[in-house]
């Protein structure tokens, strides 16, 4: 038996809660360094109904690094800003929500 989503009362088949939270958000990419010189991608604006650790481990399996989610933001270890975007779009956010920072 197919559940019941408790925000849109739709089968969990035909939910689009998901695609509605990732359409809504402000994405932004930055880069920031940290200990001993590091350098750490930071996305931040995704939220948890958009399925956050789901991102974070295709994002490391595409960039093949390692990385977190915490605080409502993904770390990934490296500089990524340039292949962000894309990679982002590729998982469904909207591209005109996609900010990245220099």
């Amino acid at each position: 038996m197919v559940g019941v989503c408790n925000q849109c009362g739709l089968p969990q088949d035909l939910c689009v809660c998901e695609l509605i939270a990732r359409e809504q958000q402000k994405i932004t990419v930055s880069i920031e360094k940290k200990k001993f010189g590091k350098k750490y991608t930071i996305v931040s604006g995704i939220g948890k109904e958009a399925n956050i650790e789901e991102t974070v481990r295709t994002l490391k399996n595409k960039f093949a690094c390692g990385g977190t989610a915490k605080t409502g933001q993904i770390e990934l270890q490296g500089d990524h800003k340039a292949r962000m975007k894309a990679a982002l779009v590729a998982l469904g956010f909207p591209e005109e929500t996609i900010e990245i920072k220099s």
